[in-house]
């Protein structure tokens, strides 16, 4: 799929370097997306209890055929949630849903509810991370993270709680690096996966992205999911075709360094 195989995390546990995912994927399409993707080799697939397509996402797995453990499979909290019980609660609730046995990643789904977006929940944080520790240890998740969180919101849980967290899922594309963040994270080990990788499709249009995919004999969305494995995060880009879930795997080439810089310092490349 990549030259770059996959991400260990500081447990040692190993996560296929790119991630089928599933956001605004609807339960009714899910099975069939889901299908697609390991047929065609994704052995790495993303999925949250706010989806709402939990259960035809594990259906999809269990039904394929694939070995348990040859299948990454992550999920996430509910963002509303934050306290111990709850935590634990909708975890049963995930796992039911999906009709697994275990999961391999579990995060936090955002430092705050979507519909109070910036609020301080750092004690719910604290809260729920504790209760995902205890999974951990039960052996019931292999590895947890976080998603969106920022530098305030990591440093809370690195000073109260005894896991660090292996992975945050931010949003990350060409002209949205993150670099403070994304420095932060390497600093404590914590592997950055890269969601909207292609910035909900935003930035396909891009001039600027066009002429540099031509130039390496690739797509726009090619090259701006290479981009992010350039810059050591691992992208979790999404399709219902199966063409475009074929292509966005299609990433053995590499970028240049000098035109990685080139893309660093592009601002805002959405079309307008």
């Amino acid at each position: 799929m990549a030259n770059k195989d996959v991400f260990t995390f500081y447990n040692g546990v190993t996560i296929p370097s790119i991630g089928f995912g599933t956001w605004q994927i609807p339960n009714e399409e899910a099975y069939a997306a889901v299908t697609m993707a390991l047929k065609n080799g994704y052995t790495h697939i993303d999925t949250a209890h706010a989806y709402h397509n939990e259960e035809n996402v594990g259906k999809a797995i269990r039904d394929f055929g694939i070995a348990r453990e040859e299948v990454f499979v992550t999920s996430k909290l509910p963002a509303q949630v934050k306290d111990f019980d709850g935590a634990l609660q909708h975890f049963e609730e995930t796992m039911n849903n999906l009709g697994l046995d275990y999961l391999d990643l579990y995060l936090i789904h955002a430092p705050w509810p979507w519909d109070e977006i910036g609020k301080d929940c750092t004690e719910g944080n604290i809260q729920v991370w504790k209760a995902m520790e205890q999974l951990y240890d039960e052996g019931r998740i292999r590895a947890i993270g976080v998603s969106n969180f920022s530098i305030k919101d990591l440093q809370a849980i690195l000073d109260n709680c005894d896991i660090v967290p292996m992975a945050n899922q931010i949003p990350f594309y060409i002209g949205r690096d993150q670099k403070g963040l994304l420095a932060f994270c390497q600093t404590h080990k914590i592997v950055v996966e890269a969601y909207s990788p292609l910035a909900t499709g935003a930035i396909l249009d891009s001039p600027e992205i066009k002429q540099m995919a031509e130039k390496y004999g690739v797509t726009s969305a090619q090259l701006s999911i290479r981009y992010c494995l350039e810059k050591d995060t691992l992208p979790l880009p999404k399709s219902t075709h199966e063409a475009r879930i074929i292509e966005n795997a299609q990433l053995d080439f590499n970028i240049s360094p000098e035109d990685v810089a080139v893309l660093d310092a592009m601002k805002d490349v959405r079309a307008k």
